[in-house]
């Protein structure tokens, strides 16, 4: 989003298609963003921070320029050439040489007001000084270009908050000018030459002088510094500091793409019917901003949780508003494309089923109300480009109730309570049912009140301090372990803590321990904080036990129906920990819900606690142990254990998913927002889901972590058998693919606000005709601006695509209904009633134009792991 969003600015506003990347203050580098780079046009990027070791490697190696290759790349069509800049960080104190206090010399910025550590000791160059400035730059530049294989240096001359000031640039390009020609003049004696430079002039330099670059493939995660104390510190804390803001961002991005690809079908089919198309170009400017506000809160700075409290409710307060925007522009677009009849004018009635009153409060569901008679109509979009089996969960004032699907049959359905551990409501309710939905289709489902419940449709309760209740019947929990079950495997419960201790697979009969775990790290004072992840070393225990002060007072309580059964454990306000499984043939059957509310309370409650939830199997994945994380929602990269860097050393980001696994089996746990995670001993996976540290760690941001908000924290895990013989590069199984997907991208869930006799909505609109193939996900379908009026929306869209990888060896026993795994997109595929397209292929960003396509999307076909871009120009 953030590399669409910045190169179509600098296209449309400055004429400029950026040829290479400047990646210098992200706190280590995935491998991800070079493909990203190398498809938008990229010829080369420089990065910066990354560990120390890495450092004095390039170093000796002379490996600074390399040509960084992807895993599953096996002809390097994505390689990327690669800078790294030798030294700590990229200010001038620490860039011009390997000497801080000299370069400090060559620092003119000088401002009025302004006393630093360099505007005192640098001095303006003059006749009187260039030789000896001059000489003392040459000698710092001459060590710099020792670290490498060729001749030429790239020293960047600038820092945070600079050039803010008109008089700066002024002073920084006088004297270096004065330097520059002193030392040209001079060839024959410094046998050098210095002038100003971007980065695609040193990339065309050095490729002038080297034949063959060093080709490396990996990442550069965990990034460590050694420069603020002299010992190592790992910057492993940011990967899950702040959740609650990772998951507003995660909710802002579905919402977001849900809107473009409504809004994009509906803009043409208004221009195509000649509607006026004022109220779209209205929403277009809202479609803007929420991509720039998205965009924005990708920094490294913002995303990472990393930035003071005021400044992260400034972000908040965009995303929250662009969330209202894109579910407002959602409402208006499924009406306009669902609504056959209406007598309420140009209001607007589809409106979204939950409501959120401020950035700082969890969405709730608006409980739906039935009179009499009167049918209540749900409306749900599928965001994918595949068929989903979706359990949707509503609020209704009813239990006196049935479902009908949008042929106006009925289908089965639950009935669960609003509850606790101690109470059950009685004026609202939980309604589940499961809808079968096409692909990127719009489906009408129909709420009707009823005298009688079938008794199936009834939840039983299982709960030892519930009471008895007038329409659930209530069992007492039995004593000793607890057990959930449905037609593919078994789940045993601790009776005590109420956590999973092992599940069975029916199929194969074969047990696999999973004990699940609650604990935290005590963090060390100073050395853990927004940025950084440290446990106090002065503490045996690593693990500090945070549920303890909970127990043996936590209570347990299970809700078991036909369509699902849920055990929910709470321990005080600190965990509520849900795990649900499904009565349903297909892919809801082979996996386990795993819901986890946690609330720190106010400070200084939980003080200097970093908590996890810990997965202790039976799997054999080494010792050292291994285990793969995702780089970006887009490849997997294998993790091992270094013991002598502990734990802070050994937590790796994940943002879609993370496995282990041995011969046989693997485990996935697959995450709704960026975490760390780790496998510290064989058979472990842990995920870290929140932390509050009380003391600022030194690196920039001024203040501790104490703005915690209650969070809801969604996963999926997958137990699956691993067959045959073991990938070369690692993929997840297309079954995790497929449930990560519809993990980040939710059915949209919305209610019409009318009578029977007042809207007529259609029971399906299919915005597309056909599934694309079930590896091929549709990341966006984004409406283009006008070039010389970027807040109007033209005719054309750019359709983003991902063809994922996924392993054929690991989940095959999961059946995925109706869609095709074929190479191309199927004849006939088109979006609804919008036939006469023109396709062109572009560069992953939109800036550089390709090939017309002849056959329009049929032509399209990606190699797995491929991501492209094209140009849909529909014809009006």
């Amino acid at each position: 989003m953030l590399t669409s969003q910045s190169h179509q600015w600098l296209k449309t506003n400055l004429d400029v298609v950026p040829e290479s990347g400047w990646s210098v203050d992200p706190f280590g580098h995935g491998g991800t963003i070079p493909y990203f780079l190398k498809a938008s046009g990229a010829t080369g990027t420089v990065i910066q921070r990354i560990h120390y070791a890495w450092k004095q490697w390039f170093a000796k190696k002379q490996y600074g320029d390399f040509i960084w290759r992807q895993p599953w790349d096996r002809i390097g069509s994505a390689d990327m050439l690669t800078h790294n800049q030798p030294f700590d960080i990229y200010n001038i104190k620490h860039s011009c040489g390997p000497h801080p206090h000299v370069c400090l010399n060559f620092d003119f910025r000088k401002i009025r007001g302004e006393y630093t550590e360099y505007s005192v000791r640098a001095v303006e160059i003059t006749p009187n000084n260039v030789k000896q400035m001059a000489e003392l730059l040459l000698e710092q530049y001459a060590r710099t270009g020792s670290l490498f294989t060729h001749n030429v240096v790239l020293m960047p001359l600038g820092d945070d908050f600079r050039y803010d000031h008109a008089i700066e640039w002024d002073q920084q390009y006088t004297n270096y000018k004065i330097l520059m020609d002193y030392i040209n003049s001079r060839k024959d004696e410094y046998n050098a030459e210095v002038v100003f430079g971007t980065p695609k002039d040193y990339f065309h330099e050095i490729q002038k002088r080297v034949d063959k670059f060093p080709s490396l493939t990996g990442d550069f995660f965990v990034y460590s510094d050694i420069f603020s104390e002299g010992r190592p510190a790992y910057w492993s804390g940011y990967f899950t500091t702040r959740p609650y803001m990772k998951i507003l961002d995660r909710e802002l991005e579905a919402n977001l793409r849900s809107a473009e690809i409504l809004y994009t079908i509906t803009l043409n089919l208004a221009k195509q019917s000649g509607k006026d198309i004022k109220l779209y170009e209205t929403y277009f400017e809202k479609l803007v901003k929420a991509r720039r506000n998205l965009g924005l809160f990708q920094h490294h700075d913002a995303i990472t949780g990393t930035s003071k409290s005021f400044v992260m409710k400034d972000y908040a307060l965009k995303l929250f508003e662009s969330i209202s925007d894109t579910t407002s522009l959602q409402s208006f677009a499924i009406q306009s494309l669902a609504a056959v009849t209406s007598g309420k004018s140009n209001s607007v009635y589809v409106l979204a089923e939950s409501d959120r009153d401020s950035y700082e409060k969890l969405p709730k569901k608006i409980p739906i109300g039935l009179n009499g008679h009167e049918t209540k109509k749900i409306v749900l979009f599928n965001p994918l480009a595949q068929p989903r089996q979706e359990v949707i969960s509503l609020k209704v004032t009813s239990y006196k109730i049935k479902v009908l699907d949008p042929q106006r049959n009925p289908i089965p359905y639950q009935i669960a309570p609003v509850m606790n551990a101690t109470s059950i409501m009685h004026d609202v309710y939980v309604l589940l049912f499961v809808a079968e939905l096409k692909p990127l289709s719009i489906a009408t489902y129909h709420l009707q009140q009823v005298d009688k419940v079938p008794v199936e449709a009834i939840s039983t309760v299982y709960c030892s301090r519930c009471g008895k209740d007038n329409v659930f019947p209530i069992k007492p929990m039995q004593v000793g372990d607890v057990q959930l079950e449905n037609q593919r495997m078994k789940l045993l419960f601790d009776g005590q803590t109420g956590f999973l201790k092992r599940v069975t697979k029916k199929s194969t009969g074969k047990i696999m321990q999973c004990a699940v775990q609650f604990a935290a790290y005590p963090s060390a004072q100073f050395h853990s904080g927004a940025y950084l992840f440290m446990p106090d070393p002065n503490l045996r225990d690593t693990d500090k036990d945070v549920l303890e002060a909970y127990t043996p007072h936590q209570k347990i309580y299970i809700v078991s129906g036909s369509l699902s059964s849920r055990l929910t454990v709470e321990y005080g306000k600190l965990l509520t920990h849900h795990v649900a499984i499904y009565h349903r043939d297909g892919g809801l059957g082979e996996a386990i819900y795993v819901r986890n509310i946690v609330d720190f309370e106010t400070p200084p409650k939980n003080r200097e606690t970093e908590m996890f939830m810990r997965l202790q199997t039976d799997i054999s994945n080494g010792d050292p142990p291994e285990f793969y994380t995702d780089l970006n929602g887009h490849q997997m990269i294998k993790r091992t254990k270094i013991e002598r860097i502990g734990i802070e050393g050994n937590y790796f980001p994940i943002t879609t998913m993370a496995y282990i696994e041995d011969s046989s089996h693997r485990l996935t746990l697959l995450v709704n927002h960026c975490q760390g995670a780790a496998s510290y001993q064989p058979g472990w996976l842990e995920v870290m889901l929140d932390r509050r540290t009380l003391y600022d760690d030194s690196r920039g941001m001024g203040e501790g972590l104490l703005d915690n908000r209650r969070t809801v924290i969604k996963h999926w895990l997958l137990l699956e058998d691993i067959s045959g013989e073991k990938d070369r590069y690692s993929r997840p199984s297309l079954f995790a693919n497929h449930l990560s997907n519809a993990l980040n991208y939710p059915v949209n869930i919305f209610v019409v606000d009318g009578s029977e006799q007042e809207v007529t909505m259609a029971p399906e609109v299919r915005l597309l005709s056909q599934s694309f193939p079930c590896d091929l996900h549709l990341l966006n379908l984004r409406t283009n601006h006008d070039q010389k009026l970027p807040h109007f929306p033209v005719n054309s869209a750019l359709m983003v695509l991902h063809r994922q990888g996924y392993s054929c060896s690991v989940g095959i026993d999961v059946a995925l209904k109706h869609c095709p795994l074929i190479e191309r997109l199927a004849q006939g595929t088109a979006f609804y009633k919008l036939d006469n397209i023109n396709v062109t292929k572009t560069s992953l960003t939109g800036t550089r134009p390709g090939a017309r396509l002849k056959d329009g999307l049929q032509e399209i076909g990606l190699q797995p792991m491929q991501l492209e871009t094209y140009n849909v120009n529909f014809i009006q």
